[in-house]
């Protein structure tokens, strides 16, 4: 059985060069299955609410719904290092009501940390939440919470400009105090220069080969999810399809007559 990790770990695996496996989970069964296979840290995403909820985007989703999804993740016990996403308008307001709901999650949700979106805009908060010695993950590039600034789920940093303000960012939020910072969709080369001049980890998503760990959406790799495919996702299984036909076989069972049968009844 694979040892509990902590944020020393992360370090420790940067410094020796180590990646960093990530995936996101947020209910009982998946974080059983894929805290079994070893994964070294599980994101409580706000994508739930693309993924799971149906929404468009991660923007409605609220504090209740992440206090509920990590709660979930957390009653498998993982020893993957669990941290859960602070969702719109949990943090961006002021300092108190992010202190406070950074406190909720861990507190009422049982995380071990929080991750926040944002570079030198959010180091403030940053800083106020790792005061509480809640453990914080950054989050530049491609920000989700962000879209209708952006324009879209566009590509972060591709001219100069943008590059080194992303490179601020980055520098920003390692200062602020957080112990690792997520790299979305980002060009790899950018990436690959935030990765050598950051001493805490960076975990990439569509951001290249050179950074520190990966993280990517369980129901992505497992080929569930069919309202986008995004490039930099590579499905490692097709799911959907089996359960598909698992559903069909059962109705024509039921249809037909034949479940239940004897051996599914009591006596």
């Amino acid at each position: 059985m694979h040892k509990a990790k902590t944020v020393l770990d992360f370090h420790r695996m940067k410094a020796e060069g180590e990646k960093i496996t990530v995936l996101t989970s947020y209910d009982f069964p998946m974080t059983g299955v894929i805290d079994a296979a070893g994964i070294d840290m599980i994101l409580v995403g706000d994508s739930v609410g693309v993924v799971v909820a149906g929404f468009d985007n991660t923007l409605p989703v609220t504090m209740e719904d992440m206090i509920y999804h990590t709660r979930a993740v957390m009653r498998a016990r993982p020893k993957a290092f669990v941290v859960a996403d602070m969702p719109f308008l949990s943090y961006q307001t002021d300092l108190k009501s992010a202190r406070l709901n950074a406190g909720l999650l861990v507190k009422e949700g049982g995380a071990a940390a929080v991750k926040i979106e944002g570079g030198v805009n959010v180091a403030e908060t940053i800083a106020a939440i790792t005061a509480m010695d809640i453990p914080v993950m950054g989050h530049i590039g491609l920000t989700p919470q962000s879209l209708h600034r952006m324009g879209g789920y566009k590509v972060q940093g591709k001219g100069d400009a943008q590059a080194e303000k992303l490179v601020e960012d980055a520098r920003a939020v390692e200062a602020a105090g957080a112990f690792a910072i997520v790299l979305e969709g980002i060009p790899m080369g950018l990436a690959q220069r935030i990765t050598a001049e950051l001493t805490i980890p960076t975990i990439g998503i569509g951001a290249g080969p050179h950074c520190d760990g990966q993280v990517l959406v369980i129901h992505d790799i497992l080929g569930l999810c069919s309202k986008y495919s995004p490039k930099f996702v590579k499905r490692y299984a097709e799911l959907a399809p089996i359960i598909g036909e698992a559903v069909a076989n059962y109705i024509a069972d039921v249809k037909g007559g034949t479940f239940p049968e004897e051996r599914h009844c009591f006596k």
